[in-house]
């Protein structure tokens, strides 16, 4: 496999190659952070605000900036339901090289017009991704367009590598690095850079547990292929490693973490809250990684990787009520409503006056259970924590023509 590695001096490459193109991206150090997790301090990479909202625009330019004269006007087809696809697109607006991204049915529409306006052709072919990914292969044996992969690429490896560049010159103290790992490679180039630089740093994947194949693989050192895949993290939910980024992995990387949706959906929130920042889950997941105990971080220097920010704004509300569900800041309560709809006034004025915020109240179906002479009603609060919450819901369960049915709360 050694001829599958790439060098750090294949990043330093891939740097004066992006160099014009690729933004160098800030690290934000937070002090909540810190506390939280035990660590010295804690550096946020942003990625997120990178060109195209992540970091693969890094990778693609440089995979597809070397590509001859007769591969250019070949075009290039690459296959993603996300931010590879804005990568490879961009670049090949920037480098004036027709491109082609084939999704699978079930990628959101706003990633698909995002793509399109880049300048790509996007066709979509097949329910899931691997019948996508298959598609565009056998479109490039019949073309004769260059096949960019998302991963299995050692020039992409180096101009994701990158980020490891940038992270030696803003954060030096370093110890400890996070990245989220879907097919390996931004951990792979990372990690070749900062081990090359020192081998002490310890460079930590995370995975969500429900696509935690890298683990087993590092562990018995062969590629461990997932049967399926069930996370929220959509961006980092792939089956397997493949030989290149495995074989620059095992090299680099000393451990791999598991993170619940519920962990990642909890690190969106605190990233939008305290960070004001806008992470997609697979950006986040890092985050949750440090925030969780399964990594000891006391009193270490630790950057956080927080690799991309494209989600649409509808499904990163969601992620951030069930965040702030998790961290006991909120709950959706169901109650039954004498007097509907004028009861409706005392039951706002009474959250107003405790301090939270009402952010849903609706009529809810009724149910064999309810009450025949109450209207069932569900609402969303938000507190400052459980016991705030728990005062909320005392405060109405004195209210004349309120009573609670479900908290909601632990």
């Amino acid at each position: 496999m050694s001829d599958r590695r790439i060098s750090h001096e294949d990043v330093e490459a891939a740097r004066d190659r992006i160099g014009d193109v690729a933004h160098r991206t800030p690290l934000d150090t937070s002090r909540t952070f810190a506390e939280l997790s035990g660590a010295a301090s804690v550096g946020l990479k942003l990625e997120n605000v990178q060109r195209a909202g992540s970091f693969k625009i890094r990778g693609a330019y440089n995979r597809m900036a070397q590509l001859s004269e007769r591969e250019r006007e070949a075009g290039v087809i690459a296959s993603s339901a996300g931010n590879h696809a804005q990568g490879v697109a961009l670049a090949g607006d920037l480098l004036g090289i027709e491109t082609t991204i084939v999704v699978p049915e079930v990628t959101p529409a706003a990633k698909i017009e995002a793509t399109r306006g880049y300048g790509a052709e996007v066709i979509v072919e097949g329910e899931i991704y691997e019948r996508s990914y298959e598609y565009a292969l056998e479109r490039a044996e019949e073309t004769g367009e260059t096949f960019v992969h998302p991963f299995d690429d050692g020039a992409i490896i180096a101009g994701q590598g990158t980020v490891g560049l940038e992270l030696l010159e803003q954060y030096p103290e370093l110890d400890t690095v996070l990245v989220a790992i879907g097919g390996g490679g931004l951990i792979s180039g990372i990690g070749t850079v900062l081990k090359a630089a020192d081998p002490d740093v310890r460079v930590i994947g995370v995975q969500p547990e429900g696509a935690l194949h890298a683990k087993p693989a590092l562990e018995n050192d062969r590629i461990h292929e997932l049967a399926d895949v069930d996370t929220v993290a959509e961006g980092i939910a792939d089956t397997r490693m493949l030989e290149t980024t495995f074989a620059n992995a095992r090299e680099v990387v000393d451990d791999v973490v598991g993170v619940t949706d519920r962990e990642l959906a909890t690190a969106v929130t605190l990233l939008a809250e305290r960070a004001k920042t806008v992470a997609e889950t697979a950006g986040a997941a890092p985050l949750a990684a440090a925030l969780s105990e399964e990594i000891d971080l006391e009193d270490e220097h630790v950057a956080v990787v927080v690799s991309g920010g494209n989600v649409n704004l509808s499904e990163h509300a969601e992620l951030t009520r069930t965040g702030l569900g998790e961290l006991g800041r909120y709950a959706e309560v169901r109650l039954a409503v004498a007097g509907w709809p004028t009861a409706v006034g005392d039951l706002v004025e009474t959250v107003e006056a405790e301090g939270a915020a009402l952010d849903v109240l609706e009529r809810a179906r009724r149910g064999p259970d309810d009450h025949p002479n109450r209207v069932p009603v569900t609402v969303g609060l938000e507190g400052s924590g459980p016991e705030h919450l728990r005062g909320v819901l005392e405060s109405l369960g004195e209210l004349e023509d309120v009573s609670v049915v479900e908290s909601g709360l632990a």
